[in-house]
């Protein structure tokens, strides 16, 4: 997750100077600092569904089980 630190009020001249740029060093500023999220930083998507829903350690149903349910729903409508 990015993770967002603002601070406000602060004098420019604390800034490093290729930050500062052209901002009179007693100029008070508001500073935002943002971390960069990296591919190397992400979850797998699955994984992050498993911790999120607790689902890891939930029992599943086979494709077969689960297309046998939606047969016998569809035929309830049938009748």
């Amino acid at each position: 997750m990015n993770k967002v630190v603002t601070r406000q009020h602060v004098r420019a001249s604390e800034l490093p100077a290729d930050l500062r740029g052209e901002i009179p060093p007693s100029a008070l500023v508001t500073v935002t600092v943002s971390e960069e999220v990296t591919h190397d930083d992400r979850k797998d998507p699955i994984q992050l569904l498993k911790e999120y829903h607790q689902i890891s350690d939930k029992p599943g149903v086979t494709s077969e089980e689960a297309v046998q349910r939606v047969r016998a729903l569809r035929d309830e409508w049938d009748d």
